[in-house]
This record gives structure tokens, sequence and C-alpha cells, in this order.
């Protein structure tokens, strides 16, 4: 036996989707909340996003010098837009009946309440892996 095979593909356990209610406005027949489908994202993926929704900021006092800052809100949307599986966001029919262009806006659009939308973040959060959320990284950082 290799000193690897606990690490082979075949060995690495596959993480189900995880089904989530967003808004009390979209309902079913039967007037329960419809779940949507999420799914994990690599970290890979997550990178990725993290990379594009990270800006360059002048230091104050301080001309040309510059310091990364994450936009977490950006983040955010686009982590949910990503991991959504259904309803597909990238849909141009369900687009065009908000009236948004893309998932991003079509996400806001659908989760329009912000109490619902901040939990959906959390949620998604915990989801992904993070054991705290950004929220709670940034309550910790101020006390």
């Amino acid at each position: 036996m290799s000193k690897f095979s606990r690490f082979m593909k075949s060995n690495k356990k596959e993480r189900a989707n995880g089904f989530y209610a967003p808004t009390e406005s979209l309902r079913d027949e039967d007037g329960k909340p419809v779940e949507w489908e999420f799914r994990h994202l690599t970290s890979k993926e997550n990178d990725a996003l993290r990379d594009a929704c990270t800006i360059e900021v002048q230091v104050t006092g301080k001309p040309n010098l510059f310091r990364p800052k994450l936009d977490t809100s950006r983040y955010l949307n686009r982590m949910v837009c990503a991991a959504t599986v259904c309803p597909d966001l990238y849909d141009a029919a369900l687009q065009d009946s908000y009236g948004v262009k893309t998932p991003e806006e079509l996400l806001y659009a659908l989760v329009d309440d912000s109490g619902e939308y901040s939990d959906l973040c959390a949620w998604m959060q915990k989801f992904q892996g993070f054991s705290k959320t950004l929220d709670d990284k940034v309550e910790e950082a101020k006390n």
C-alpha cells in the first residue's frame, strides 16, 4: 500500500448539494417557501471570486500608496450566484421577467428583502465551510 493511498481522489468524499429557502415571497403550490439548490464551490473558484472582488484603495494621507480591499457585498453576491444550481440565475427568460440583465441583479430581485438577503449570505458562508461569517469577523474586530 502506497503511503499516499489515503489521499487518492477515489477516497475523497463528495460534498452533497444543499437546499435553502432564501425568501418567503416565493411559494410553491402548497404555500411553502420554495427551496433553492446550491453547490459547494472549490477553493480555486472561491479564490477567483475573491480576486475579482478585490480593489486597490489609496491609503489615507499617503499619496501613491495603495492597499487591497475586498468588496464584501459584491463578493457575497457573486458567491451566491456561482453556487446557485436552481433556479438558474443565468436564464435569460427569468432575467427578462424581472427586467434585469445579470445573475447578480436577478439575485437581488428574487430576494428583495434585506433581512432575507443577509440571512442567505450568512447561510451561504456557513454552507461553503467558513466557520465564521464575514459579519462575525467584522464584529469581532470591532471589540
